[in-house]
């Protein structure tokens, strides 16, 4: 793959670390504007009752037609603490949870006020967990359409996408999953807290049933 076009989000799915784990180079577009419904301000983990979607609150709500490197956090809300609590609850029963606890909470105790911001927070975080080797570029200006060279996924970043995910993806362990079934396509940080070193490796392995 030459290279990926992306937007920046907060921790992303599996899908989303697939194609940048067979990259080189990733351009992040930040000027394109804002889009509801979109995982640009949430991420999606598993609980005992099934999936929690964590939303960032924005300053002027989600219809706001604005680049979104101009998105600013609502920090009115607590919202980082409830994400951490809402993270801690579903996840300190699994194998590696523990392992990454002391290096994660920091970044829901340092203050953000641009989404992008928290967002490549957030893609730094998980890149140096995985050891994950790709260099990144942010776009100037927005560009709507790119050549064959580049393989855009921006329109992919939407939870309306996940339907192409069926039975045939591939389980890890999940520690909900004899209540609530295999959820595919979660947070890497699902797979990292089950897989632990071994998630960068899984996603490799997997990618060609990943990248959808």
């Amino acid at each position: 793959m030459a290279f990926l076009v992306s937007v920046p989000v907060p921790f992303p799915n599996i899908s989303w670390w697939a194609f940048a784990s067979n990259t080189d180079e990733i351009l992040f577009d930040i000027n394109g504007h804002f889009e509801k419904m979109s995982y640009r301000n949430r991420y999606c983990i598993a609980g005992a009752n099934g999936v929690i979607t964590l939303s960032i609150p924005l300053q002027q709500g989600r219809n706001q037609r604005i680049p979104l490197k101009d998105v600013l956090i609502s920090n009115k809300e607590n919202w980082q603490t409830q994400h951490w609590r809402t993270i801690t609850s579903a996840y300190r029963r699994t194998p590696y949870f523990e392992h990454y606890e002391h290096l994660l909470q920091p970044l829901f105790e340092q203050p953000f006020e641009r989404l992008v911001d928290f967002n490549f927070a957030a893609i730094h975080w998980l890149k140096r967990q995985l050891k994950t080797d790709f260099t990144e570029q942010i776009a100037d200006h927005f560009q709507k359409e790119y050549n064959d060279a580049a393989f855009d996924i921006r329109q992919k970043q939407k939870p309306a996408t996940e339907e192409k995910f069926t039975v045939d993806y591939p389980k890890y362990y999940q520690l909900f999953e004899d209540r609530i079934g295999f959820q595919p396509n979660l947070s890497m940080l699902d797979l990292l807290f089950a897989e632990g070193p071994y998630a960068a490796q899984w996603v490799k392995k997997n990618a060609p049933l990943l990248m959808l």
